[in-house]
């Protein structure tokens, strides 16, 4: 119930009126049955009129009682007038509800995916995307149709069993008793349903969740999927997981079957039961024909919304299931300040002393690591898969903070400057390029939104991708699709390296980023890269020993510690990881070279 006050933040004036308009709505319903009762008890029969002293004064002016019975479309302008009265009120409901539901998705949306963004990275490593799209999308719109229809339906039953019972009791106070003797059984009952059906309701809303997760991932992987000809396995696995989240959704409606069968039966026998003893008492003289069907009237409009507890208690479940999962995103903790968030001026001298960082406990990644690294030095930084050589860039980044040791930037203890602040400060190049379904132009402006033509193209230039983008028919208004799927590796990694040389930082990271290009290219950004970044610090992490051999400095991590620091030239000439890749790869350019001058 906190959750759910919470959420109505905002919202809860609409909804309090709204909650007073369907009281008002049923109020004049159930006065409708009441002229009903005096047309056919008083007005065409001869019973007096039990009627307050206002309104008996008020008939004796226009004519006394007689003039109804002779102008019975008096009572029928009456009833016409109060269902108009009540559609008023019944449109206000209905607006003022969905009005309040729409604004509460609606700060449901923002605050949900702002906190997703300021989640540490380390959360985003761990979760599902499917899942959590599923969660902003899909668990919010079921929650909003809860509050736009089931939580003023709520209201409406209270106000429906509460008149119903008061004037009920006014008339016959023993056809009260009879009349709501089945309503605790379907109230009970309907609790049981909804203990029964919000287990199913999580396991049916969790395999939603794994069944866009599987959608999502074939479609961001359709060219692999294509490559290796994997289309019946994937058509296999979505089927799987289709079938799982059918089986959950048939169990729900077995049980929404019973139910309703179940409820139906219930309320049948209430309304007999009715019917049979209103019967009997109006036959014995003890009650009137009206108040028969006054009785008949209110029995119907009390169990509708009684019988509608199950619906409310089916959609309260479903709500109550998503609202949970909506919950557990928002009580992650956000990636906050550990230090004390200076924003000093970064020129680039770095130091790594004794740094050890881990992400299981007890299964370190970078031990005790310690380099130092002057301004406007460019660093290379190898080793085998799983050395820990991109763990090391993301502590630099403050993507995660390292357990032990000091890292400092021009002599400021790394966790003591603003997280937000480093990263603006560094930019960084990855492997995996991510490019947005717009224009080259508004891709490589991404990191520096007022930059003009002129700086674009320069900073395309110097990532040797200048010449390709031209030769588009739509040059740098050329829409590249989502996540840059109609160019290639190589054009989408320079465009990445054009998106962060535009914005003329202090420190530049190179993670393995021109794994994708062609060794003639990669050498003519090196050689762009060092007229450029004279003055700015620049890491490059790569496997490729002719990308990071002209560095002024090698660090070689093996196991997740450094093996050696050096040049080219002092590394080739000592045993270790450094000499035997390179090696390897002298070996395979000079077989290369050999297959070459065969051909």
């Amino acid at each position: 119930m906190r959750k759910v006050i919470e959420l109505t933040k905002g919202s809860r004036i609409l909804y309090m009126v709204a909650i007073i308009a369907i009281g008002i709505a049923s109020f004049i319903a159930m006065l409708e049955p009441m002229i009903i009762r005096v047309t056919i008890d008083s007005v065409i029969g001869n019973k007096p009129i039990n009627v307050p002293p206002s309104v008996e004064r008020l008939l004796q002016s226009i004519g006394g009682r007689e003039i109804l019975g002779r102008n019975l479309w008096i009572c029928s302008l009456a009833l016409v007038s109060l269902t108009c009265v009540r559609g008023v009120f019944l449109y206000l409901k209905g607006k003022l509800s969905a009005q309040a539901a729409e604004n509460m998705a609606r700060s449901m949306r923002v605050k949900l995916y702002d906190h997703i963004q300021k989640l540490p990275y380390g959360y985003h490593v761990k979760s599902e995307s499917g899942d959590l799209i599923q969660r902003c999308t899909s668990d919010i719109d079921t929650v909003r149709k809860f509050f736009a229809i089931q939580m003023v339906e709520i209201g409406r039953a209270v106000f429906i069993v509460t008149f119903a019972i008061v004037m009920m009791s006014s008339l016959n106070k023993k056809m009260t008793l009879i009349a709501m003797s089945v309503v605790p059984i379907i109230f009970i009952f309907s609790l049981i349903f909804f203990n029964k059906i919000q287990h199913n309701f999580i396991r049916a809303d969790e395999q939603e969740g794994a069944l866009t997760s599987v959608l999502r991932e074939n479609l961001t992987g359709v060219r692999v999927v294509k490559a290796f000809g994997r289309q019946n396995l994937e058509i296999e696995k979505y089927e799987r997981e289709n079938k799982k989240y059918r089986d959950y959704i048939y169990k729900i409606i077995h049980l929404l079957s019973n139910y309703w069968a179940t409820s139906d039966f219930l309320c049948t026998i209430q309304i007999g039961l009715v019917l049979i003893c209103g019967i009997y008492f109006t036959v014995s003289g003890e009650m009137s024909l009206g108040t028969l069907v006054v009785f008949i009237t209110y029995e119907t409009m009390l169990l509708w919304p009684v019988r509608q507890l199950g619906r409310i208690l089916s959609d309260m479940g479903k709500m109550t299931v998503s609202i949970g999962r909506i919950w557990e995103i928002l009580q992650e903790p956000e990636e906050k300040e550990t230090g004390k968030a200076l924003k000093p001026e970064i020129r680039g001298e770095i130091c790594f002393e004794n740094v050890t960082f881990e992400y299981e406990q007890g299964t370190p990644v970078v031990k005790d690591i310690s380099f130092k690294i002057n301004k406007g030095e460019t660093v290379a930084v190898v080793g085998p898969t799983g050395s820990g050589k991109s763990s090391l860039v993301h502590l630099l980044l403050r993507l995660y903070d390292y357990d032990k040791g000091s890292i400092k930037i021009d002599g400021i203890e790394l966790m003591d400057i603003d997280r937000k602040w480093v990263r603006s400060k560094v930019g960084m190049v990855l492997q995996e390029s991510f490019l947005y379904s717009r224009t080259i132009r508004d891709n490589i402006k991404i990191s520096k939104l007022d930059a003009d033509d002129a700086e674009v193209k320069t900073a395309a230039s110097m990532a040797a991708v200048h010449g390709v983008i031209t030769s588009f028919e739509k040059g740098y208004d050329t829409i590249v699709g989502e996540n840059g799927v109609t160019l290639s590796g190589g054009q989408r990694q320079r465009v990445s390296i054009a998106r962060t040389l535009i914005k003329n930082l202090p420190i530049l990271i190179f993670d393995d980023s021109l794994s994708a290009v062609d060794a003639e290219t990669d050498k003519i950004i090196r050689q762009k890269l060092r007229e450029k970044s004279k003055g700015v610090t620049t890491f490059i992490i790569s496997h490729r020993i002719s990308t990071v051999m002209d560095a002024d400095k090698i660090i070689v991590l093996n196991k997740g510690r450094i093996e050696a620091i050096g040049t080219h030239e002092e590394l080739i000439n000592k045993d270790g990881v450094y000499k035997r890749i390179w090696e390897i790869q002298n070996s395979i350019d000079l077989e290369e070279e050999d297959a070459a001058c065969n051909e």
